[in-house]
C-alpha cells in the first residue's frame, strides 16, 4: 500500500485540476493580452479564477494578484507594503516561528534599515498576545503572523491579534501567511481585519508554480517585479493561464462539502493521535485537538533521528516529512521545535505527518503497524 501523508510540502492535484489545467495548456494556449480571440479565451480563464477566489474570501476581485506562488506572495505582500510606508516607519513585527520566505524577507528588510521585532510563542507554538501589546508602537507599519504553522499545526488567535493591532494603532498594517490555513479554514479577510493574505495553489489539490495574494484596496503598496505591467502593475510578467486556471478550480472543489472534509480529517487525527501516543518513547509536539490544524501531526521519536526513520518509513511506501520540506531537502534543526521548547534530545528525531482530503483511515493504520515494527529495530542502534 502506498500511504503519502506528506500533504503539508505538496497535494496531488484534483482531477478536474489536471482537466482544466491540460485544457489550457494545449486547447486555450495563447496569450491573455493578446487582443484577438484566442487571447480573450484564455483571459476567461484569469476571470473565472479571480471570480471563485473572491467570492470564497468575500473580497472584491480588484484586490486579488496572481503569483508564482506562497513564497512570491509573502515578499510581495511584505517588501512591497515596507517600502511604501516607510515614511510612516520602519517597524515590522513577526514571529520566531514564521516560515522562512517570511523570515529572510524580514532579515533582508533590516538590511535595508528596518527594525523587526520577533515575537516568542508558548510550548503549543501560540504567539503572545502581551507581547505583541508591548511590540507594537507609533512607527510599526506592518505585523505579520502565519494562520497554521506548516511543522507542528499551531493555529494563531487571528481574529484577537487583529484586534489588538487595530486598537494599538490603526495604520498597523496586518498580514496572514494562510498558506497552511486556506483550504483547512473558513478566512474572510475583511472580517478579520486582515489586510494582506498569501496562499499557495500546491497545498490546496492545485498546481505548483501558482499562488495569490490579497491586497486590500486601502493598502499602500509597491511592486516587487517590474515589466509589462500585468495585473494592474502590481504583477509584471505573462500570467500563468494554466495555473491561474487550476488554482481556481482547486479553490472550487476544496471549499465543496468543507464541513464534511474538515469534519473527517478532524476524525483522521483524532484517531492517528491516539494510536501513535500508545507507542513507546513517542512524544507529540504542540496541540492535537479541534484548537489545532486538521491536517498535521508532529511527533517525535526518542532515539531514532528523524532522517533513518523517515527512509525506513519510505522502504514501506509510506512517504512524511522530516519537519518542513519547504525550506530545503536537508534536514536541519528546526527554529519551530526549538521555539516551542522541544529537548534537545528530541530536535532531530521528529516527524511531520499530514493528510489530504484523500487520506483514509486505512493508511494511517498501515502507517502506524509500520511503525510498531520499525521503532523497536531501529532503536537497538541508538546512540549513547
Amino acid at each position: 500500500m502506498e500511504c503519502y501523508l506528506d500533504n503539508s510540502a505538496t497535494t496531488k492535484c484534483f482531477e478536474e485540476v489536471k482537466d482544466i489545467v491540460i485544457n489550457a495548456m494545449t486547447k486555450d494556449y495563447a496569450n491573455p493580452s493578446s487582443m484577438h480571440i484566442k487571447g480573450v479565451e484564455a483571459e476567461k480563464y484569469l476571470k473565472q479564477s479571480k471570480e471563485i477566489i473572491a467570492s470564497t474570501l468575500k473580497v472584491n476581485e480588484k484586490e486579488l494578484f496572481f503569483t508564482s506562488g506562497g513564497t512570491e506572495s509573502n515578499n510581495l505582500a511584505i517588501i512591497g507594503s515596507a517600502m511604501a510606508n516607510i515614511r510612516t516607519g520602519k517597524h515590522l513585527i513577526t514571529t520566531i516561528i514564521e516560515h522562512p520566505s517570511v523570515i529572510n524577507t524580514m532579515k533582508y528588510l533590516e538590511e535595508q534599515g528596518f527594525r523587526v521585532t520577533y515575537l516568542p510563542v508558548d510550548e503549543a507554538g501560540i504567539v503572545s498576545l502581551e507581547e505583541l501589546d508591548k511590540a507594537i508602537c507609533d512607527d510599526t507599519i506592518l505585523v505579520s503572523i502565519m494562520y497554521v504553522n506548516n511543522e507542528i499545526g499551531s493555529v494563531q488567535p487571528i481574529d484577537k491579534i487583529a484586534q489588538m493591532i487595530k486598537e494599538k494603532n490603526p495604520n498597523t498594517l496586518f498580514h496572514v501567511d494562510a498558506i497552511q490555513g486556506f483550504g483547512k479554514y473558513k478566512i474572510y479577510p475583511k472580517r478579520l481585519n486582515i489586510d494582506l493574505l498569501s496562499a499557495s495553489g500546491h497545498k490546496i489539490n492545485g498546481p505548483k508554480g501558482v499562488g495569490f495574494c490579497y491586497i486590500s484596496e486601502k493598502v499602500k503598496i509597491k511592486p516587487i517585479a517590474f515589466g509589462g505591467g500585468q495585473q494592474k502593475g502590481m504583477r509584471s510578467g505573462t500570467e500563468n493561464v494554466p495555473g491561474i486556471a487550476g488554482i481556481g478550480m482547486a479553490v472550487l472543489k476544496t471549499y465543496e462539502n468543507f464541513e464534511e472534509k474538515i469534519d473527517n480529517l478532524y476524525r483522521l487525527k483524532s484517531y492517528f493521535v491516539e494510536e501513535i501516543s500508545k507507542l513507546e518513547g513517542v512524544y507529540l509536539n504542540g496541540k492535537t485537538g479541534l484548537d489545532s490544524a486538521p491536517h498535521i501531526v508532529s511527533a517525535s521519536f526518542l532515539h531514532v533521528r528523524s532522517e533513518v526513520l523517515l527512509h525506513a518509513l519510505e522502504s514501506k511506501e509510506i512517504y512524511v516529512s522530516a519537519g518542513s520540506a519547504c525550506a530545503s531537502n536537508k534536514p536541519t534543526v528546526s527554529p519551530t521545535l526549538k521555539a516551542i521548547g522541544v529537548e534537545k534530545e528530541l530536535l532531530d528525531s521528529t516527524i511531520r505527518f499530514s493528510f489530504s482530503f484523500e487520506t483514509t483511515k486505512e493508511e494511517l493504520s498501515y502507517c502506524l503497524d509500520a511503525l510498531k515494527e520499525i521503532l523497536p529495530k531501529l532503536r537497538i542502534y541508538k546512540r549513547h
